[in-house]
């Protein structure tokens, strides 16, 4: 990410102008920016630490060949997806089990987590309407934690509110059915099994990003400069003066 700390570098050296923009050319910008030295190596990290924090174990493979970067273990990276996998299609019960093969302690150390997996479970049997299922489930899995966590209790209560409404598209805890819910959930058990594999639960690359455009919103009230208007394509456009 040299560009991020050029960027950066000129954010400072602008910080005691006047409150005219300066202008950098182009060509100024370029020869700057090919000043700054980063390490092909730690370029291949950080594009292989993001590869193997999101899963994609074929690519990961195929970069490693490449890049010539240290080895790295696929079966992990393919066990890990395949609990995502399990939680995203609604297989709840699977990923549990999937993950007490990876490390059984992941869920015995970590409450939190195993009440939101319990929690998807309840979920995902009111979406199929197994509403005795989820009821008698709900009291004897969930309840108990409820009265030992009070934040437990209320997204306890919240999920069997579902049960009140026949058309949860105008229901308040609706959103509990949406996809987006069983993502939130692959997340997290996602994260929890890298944490205990001793890798980062975030990618280091989208971060790293987040904090060019940062630089350059920063910049921008300083200087007109080329800049990265579209991140998918990384071309730099010449400043509007």
């Amino acid at each position: 990410m040299s560009l991020f700390w050029f960027v950066v570098g000129q954010l400072a050296s602008t910080e005691t102008m006047s409150t005219s923009k300066k202008v950098i050319t182009r060509d100024e910008w370029e020869k700057k920016l090919n000043d700054v030295k980063i390490r092909k190596e730690d370029m291949n990290k950080l594009v292989m630490n993001f590869l193997v924090t999101e899963g994609y174990v074929e690519a990961a493979e195929k970069f490693r060949v490449e890049s010539g970067t240290e080895h790295i273990d696929l079966a992990t990276i393919t066990d890990r997806m395949a609990v995502k996998k399990a939680v995203q299609s609604g297989n709840v019960e699977d990923a549990i089990e999937k993950v007490n093969d990876l490390n059984p302690e992941i869920l015995d150390t970590n409450p939190q987590l195993f009440f939101h997996l319990q929690q998807q479970r309840l979920i995902e049997l009111i979406r199929n309407g197994k509403v005795e299922e989820a009821l008698e489930f709900a009291q004897e899995e969930l309840a108990p934690r409820g009265e030992e966590n009070q934040s437990f209790l209320e997204e306890l209560e919240r999920t069997v509110a579902l049960l009140a409404f026949e058309d949860v598209s105008n229901c308040p805890v609706g959103d509990l059915l949406d996809i987006s819910q069983r993502l939130k959930t692959a997340s997290e058990v996602n994260a929890a099994i890298l944490t205990s594999q001793s890798h980062e639960k975030d990618p280091k690359l989208p971060s790293l990003l987040k904090m060019l455009i940062w630089a350059q919103n920063q910049l921008d009230e300083k200087a007109a400069y080329p800049r990265i208007n579209d991140l998918s394509t990384a071309v730099l456009e010449d400043p509007s003066i």
